[in-house]
């Protein structure tokens, strides 16, 4: 039984064996767009579904394996909220009420797909930046949206009668100024408006430079913002996890990632100092 435990951390543990999990994701996701052309279900429809039943069996297996990784402390295993969506993901696809209906069940193999994330550490790093990114972009969309009323209500008032398709109420005006958020057309509505007025430019310019540029400059930098707490966020997390390994070497990789931490922070600390000064 301790032989079978150790070769299960082993193989948890193992880049290949990521990487052979991989590629059983991925020839599983090329049956699932087979199954999309009706020439080749009409024709390989039962090689389709035993290659699925074939999947299924080789994600369970992992799945074991990586809750035996963690014995004699399975709960480990659901401590990752990863770990937990592949469980829901494999065991769902044996829910007597879930096979029946071929809707459901389709989900949950493209759910399979999605899994592949947990495998490319990059791609694991940018959906944790989404995920912490999504209360900063909550409030820019706000602020955008306050934005796009205030030069909407402006619009309407310069535009209602010269230019009544685009500025004939504050809906149509909200809906004007958001196509602007992506500069679309804004030379042809800087002409219309010079035809009333050369002020107009002052509203189109100040609305671009506010309401484009400043905002997807904030949402670039909320981005950018949540991809450092998220990559450090993982480092932290795979510290953890080497600490939990009898390799030597990954003790020693963690020692290094933590002291690569700590002189990153002395520089920041030094740098804020320097800036103080100045």
């Amino acid at each position: 039984m301790a032989r079978v435990l150790s070769l299960c951390r082993r193989l948890a543990a193992s880049p290949r064996f990521d990487a052979a999990i991989l590629v059983v994701i991925v020839l599983n996701a090329v049956v699932l767009g087979a199954e999309t052309y009706d020439s080749l279900v009409d024709e390989h429809g039962d090689t389709l579904h035993a290659l699925n039943d074939a999947f299924l069996a080789i994600f369970v297996v992992e799945l074991l394996i990586r809750i035996a990784a963690c014995w004699p402390r399975p709960g480990e295993f659901f401590k990752s909220g990863w770990n937990v969506f592949d469980f829901v993901v494999i065991v769902g696809s044996f829910v007597p009420g879930l096979r029946e209906n071929a809707t459901l069940l389709r989900l949950l193999r493209l759910g399979r797909i999605v899994r592949a994330v947990r495998l490319l550490p990059d791609l694991r790093v940018l959906v944790a930046a989404v995920g912490r990114s999504i209360p900063g972009v909550a409030s820019l969309a706000v602020m955008t949206l306050l934005l796009i009323y205030l030069y909407g209500m402006v619009g309407w008032v310069i535009f209602q009668d010269h230019d009544p398709a685009n500025f004939e109420n504050v809906g149509q005006s909200m809906v004007t100024m958001f196509v602007l958020l992506t500069l679309e057309n804004l030379p042809t509505y800087i002409e219309k408006g010079q035809e009333l007025s050369d002020w107009t430019l002052l509203f189109y310019i100040s609305y671009v430079l506010v309401a484009s540029f400043l905002v997807f400059n904030l949402f670039i930098g909320i981005v950018i913002n949540s991809m450092e707490e998220a990559r450090a966020i993982e480092h932290r997390r795979d510290r953890e996890a080497a600490s939990l390994t009898a390799d030597p070497m990954d003790d020693l990789r963690a020692d290094v990632e933590v002291k690569i931490d700590e002189l990153r922070s002395a520089l920041d600390d030094l740098h804020s100092q320097l800036k103080r000064k100045r």
